[in-house]
């Protein structure tokens, strides 16, 4: 397998990428894997994900060994069915309440550096590196990273780093907001499980409907999603996981939010 998912008692799923000798290039197995394993966090209605890739590398992006065995038509729908079935994971991953951690080291490339921006926390081993390298080999962007770019290091640099292919080392990852935060390479693994747990333990719906607000703010007009937001405070407010919330801080308890059933 390609990719394998673990999803552990008390909600927390483990994805990993399993080509570590192939740098974990994504072949059409690899995204097929993703998509699989998102829609096993979905069906499971998992409170965390924790995404990690096997080896030296967390993802090279696409593999182009595959796809140099194929041309002309042949080659488009090859691409076409990797993409979709890559592009529906990420959607899948985006849907669900489910915060991800995403924990990167080595390099990271092409679609890696979608997968690894699809990720609500990111932390970067300070050994990572970042190369867009679509347009070095011809090729324009896929696996988000033409979207999720912009909004994290804004569209000035994000053409920078998608025309020039430029390698951007960790600790500059970090000053532009490509990660999260970058930590020692031997801490990387357990600084993600200790992320992802905590995230694990915390309201997961809360999370689901913070998360949509922010992908929805960079597009939105300020009136509607103050409105947005208003709705979904109360609705939160309201719900099982804001009493247990309000009625730990007044008993100066810490909340078990674990306790709150799942929304459906």
């Amino acid at each position: 397998m390609s990719v394998g998912t673990e999803i552990h008692d008390g909600g927390l799923a483990h994805v990993t990428l399993r080509r570590g000798e192939a740098g974990n290039a994504i072949d059409l197995d690899l995204a097929r894997g993703l998509l699989d394993a998102a829609r096993a966090c979905e069906r499971a209605a998992v409170r965390a994900v924790l995404l990690t890739g096997e080896g030296k590398s967390f993802c090279v992006g696409g593999d182009l060994r595959e796809f140099s065995r194929l041309s002309g038509e042949a080659l488009e729908k090859h691409l076409t069915a990797v993409t979709d079935a890559l592009h529906d994971a990420l959607r899948t991953f985006a849907a669900i309440d489910a915060p991800m951690v995403a924990a990167v080291q080595g390099a990271v490339a092409g679609a890696g550096i979608g997968l690894a921006a699809a990720a609500d926390v990111t932390l970067a081993a300070d050994n990572a590196s970042f190369t867009a390298a679509y347009t070095g080999i011809g090729y324009s962007p896929d696996a988000g990273v033409s979207w999720f770019l912009p909004r994290l290091v804004g569209p000035k640099r994000a053409l920078d780093l998608l025309l020039t292919n430029r390698r951007v080392p960790a600790a500059e990852a970090e000053t532009i907001g490509l990660v999260s935060r970058v930590v020692a390479a031997d801490r990387l693994a357990a600084e993600a499980a200790r992320t992802a747990e905590a995230l694990r333990a915390g309201p997961t719906a809360a999370f689901g409907v913070t998360r949509r607000l922010v992908a929805a703010g960079p597009t939105a007009d300020l009136g509607p999603h103050l409105d947005r937001e208003a709705r979904a405070l109360a609705a939160a407010a309201a719900s099982d996981e804001g009493r247990e919330g309000v009625a730990a801080f007044l008993g100066k308890r810490a909340p078990d939010f674990t306790r709150v059933p799942p929304r459906p």
